[in-house]
């Protein structure tokens, strides 16, 4: 049905027949042969003038047409395949893997001929698609849901139907996205329910970084299936090298135990560790006995190097903190014997400086070591802070916090200790800090908290330094040990004043970033940084990148630029160890950068291989739909054809169109006009 809608007042439309008349009129009354015409045609000519001038003027208004436009929508049937590897891990995979794919395209046939078919795969991701091959290395049934839901939300969706065996190693329980779904769900139940023996790794809990000379732990979660009564052996290997094994009994049906390793982090770079179950009689399943890890062992024992004037308590409260933590090695020294260079050292420590230890700073800022000053002299020259002392008169200062400190970030537990840290003495002096000082420590005398520092950061030029300033640190240590048992708190205090001070910042003018340990369904993504001799970001120069694998064969890349960096997508690449080698041209030098990447494998389909179909019933029951066999698909086909509330839908829209879009008027303005000239030529008019 159409109506005409217009806001022009009616008595314009009167005139717009009234315009065309007269104009018609006025021209051919004025034309003398004109009138010599038959009168048929002076009224054909007449009113072919008349309705065009009529219409011309008609579609200068505001005229629109209105009209209900009604649109029928089938029904979509989603068919989701579960593409993970666990699908065709038994021992029929060929054939099971050819007769899913028959009964799909059967089954897709059948329904295709009332309803739109759409085909998901499913595993790692969801995503439309024909090409099935059983390659996920993971299922994730809650990211199906979750993007059904999402992509195909406001449409006609009739049912979906999900092939799976109900396995599921990624994303939570699909349960709980069913509230989403507002359609019924029919699955197909595949893969094999019953529980056979096996003995299996379930789980490696480990640190993905440790440090050289520490300790870790790797915790295995063993899982045996059906063997009650029998005993099996985990050992744990470095390089084909057993470092350690345990015997375990098992005692139960669905045993479940955590067996824990303590391993020594004794070589840096990348290390491989494969625990492994030894196979139990009857166990047929051995893909799931072996399991690797990777740890990366960084070698970051920074040297700090103490000096000091003569035996302090301080010294020897700072001493314990730092070699408490393994991180760093500790090397102590007095002034009167120094003749070490101070290169080597990430952090150099001065107590009681002075004029006697000049020299050791000086060192410090020509080869750019931070260095941390404990109790400086009054008028000893240092840049940090100048302290101007006329009388030979000490302060009781207890530590305040200066909560506009933003260096680093301090626990409530130290926050709660310092307000109860004893006060050390300072010198009753006047205290000039250098400009972009960070105070975090400021002396409280009795209740008032003065400007004047206890424990201050600075940076200048880019070299680091810190400087405590007072006599009796080994004071808040005694205190901390007397209130919380133990030395939590001072030695955070210490440990991140030092981090702070000794972390290197990246000074090269290439740089490479990328991920040192990912898995092998992970995409591989390489940035890049290029600076000039000013440190700004350039792109000119090129970027090229060779790959090694275990094998030898290398592979050449070349980075693409993006704003100021550069980035060489990989994609995915198959497990093992990778090396690489990076290199970039700038000014006539050549720099480069090497390093190694690892692939972890994904062994998560192996691990459990016994179907859930349970899971399939709850998802189907949930919805009003229906669990199926494999061999049942016809009478499947024949449920969803017979379900009445998957039925097409109209939908029905209202258009409205102004007049002058229409084109058929144009093509009668055209006709009526070309009617026109044509008569009038004819009869000579023209």
């Amino acid at each position: 049905m159409v109506k005409i809608i217009s806001d022009t007042p009616w008595y314009l439309f009167a005139l717009c027949f009234i315009i065309g008349a007269l104009l018609s009129l006025l021209l051919y009354y004025k034309d003398k042969k004109a009138g010599e015409l038959p009168p048929l045609i002076q009224r054909i000519l007449f009113g072919t003038r008349a309705l065009c001038i009529t219409l011309i003027c008609i579609l200068l208004t505001n005229l629109f047409l209105k009209h209900i436009n009604n649109r029928s929508e089938n029904p979509i049937i989603l068919i989701a395949i579960d593409n993970s590897t666990s699908i065709v891990s038994g021992k029929d995979s060929a054939t099971l893997s050819k007769l899913l794919k028959e009964n799909i395209r059967t089954l897709s046939e059948g329904l295709g001929k009332r309803f739109t078919i759409k085909q998901l795969l499913f595993g790692e991701r969801t995503r439309l698609s024909d090409s099935i091959c059983f390659k996920d290395k993971e299922t994730d049934l809650s990211n199906l849901l979750a993007d059904v839901a999402n992509n195909f939300s406001g449409q006609n969706i009739g049912a979906l139907i999900i092939a799976s065996d109900g396995i599921i190693n990624k994303g939570a329980n699909p349960i709980y996205n069913l509230e989403k779904i507002k359609f019924p769900i029919y699955t197909i139940a595949l893969g094999d329910t019953i529980e056979k023996k096996d003995a299996l790794i379930q789980k490696i809990n480990h640190n993905q970084v440790a440090y050289l000379g520490n300790q870790f732990l790797a915790e295995i979660t063993l899982n045996a299936i059906k063997l009650s009564g029998e005993e099996c052996i985990v050992s744990i290997f470095k390089n084909n090298i057993k470092k350690n094994e345990q015997k375990i009994k098992i005692n139960s049906q669905n045993f479940i135990s955590t067996v824990n390793f303590i391993l020594d982090a004794d070589a840096p770079g990348v290390q491989r560790y494969t625990v492994n179950v030894s196979p139990v009689k009857g166990e047929t399943n051995l893909a799931n006995n072996s399991q690797s890890f990777i740890v990366d062992v960084i070698d970051n024992r920074d040297k700090i190097l103490l000096v000091s004037n003569a035996p302090h308590p301080d010294v020897s409260a700072i001493s314990e903190s730092i070699e408490s933590m393994k991180n760093y090695e500790l090397i102590k020294d007095f002034t009167d014997k120094f003749n070490r260079v101070v290169k080597p050292f990430s952090l150099v420590i001065i107590h009681n400086y002075n004029s006697n230890n000049r020299n050791i700073l000086d060192e410090c800022v020509t080869n750019r070591i931070p260095y941390l000053i404990i109790n400086p002299a009054p008028n000893s020259g240092l840049n940090e802070v100048k302290i101007t002392s006329m009388i030979d008169k000490l302060n009781d200062s207890e530590p305040a916090i200066n909560n506009g400190f933003g260096l680093f970030t301090i626990s409530e537990e130290l926050r709660n200790a310092i307000t109860n840290f004893p006060a050390v003495k300072t010198y009753f002096a006047k205290y000039n800090v250098s400009n972009g000082a960070q105070v975090l420590l400021n002396q409280k005398i009795g209740s008032v908290t003065m400007s004047e520092p206890v424990l201050f950061f600075n940076e200048l030029n880019g070299l680091k330094s810190g400087v405590f300033i007072g006599d009796g640190l080994w004071r808040w240590k005694l205190r901390n040990y007397q209130e919380s048992n133990n030395f939590n708190a001072f030695n955070e205090l210490i440990s991140k004043s030092i981090q702070y001070l000794s972390v290197k910042s990246d000074k090269s003018f290439f740089r490479i970033y990328t991920q040192k340990i990912i898995s092998e369904n992970e995409p591989i993504e390489f940035t890049a940084e290029v600076y000039n001799k000013s440190y700004e970001l350039i792109t000119q120069p090129d970027v090229t990148m060779v790959i090694k694998n275990e094998k030898g064969n290398t592979f050449n890349y070349t980075f693409s630029k993006q704003g100021n960096s550069y980035k060489l997508a990989l994609g995915l690449l198959a497990p093992g160890e990778y090396t690489y080698e990076a290199k970039t041209k700038t000014e006539a030098t050549v720099t480069v950068k090497k390093g190694i990447l690892i692939v972890k494998p994904v062994i998560s389909e192996k691990i459990n291989t016994v179907a859930d179909h349970s899971l399939l019933q709850k998802l189907s029951a949930g919805t009003n739909g229906k669990m199926y066999k494999l061999a049942d698909l016809k009478t499947l086909e024949t449920s969803i054809l017979n379900n009445e509330s998957i039925k097409p839908i109209t939908y029905s829209q209202n258009e409205t169109t102004e007049l002058i879009d229409l084109k058929w008027i144009f093509a009668l303005l055209l006709i009526l006009l070309s009617l026109e000239w044509f008569l009038r030529k004819y009869h000579g008019l023209i």
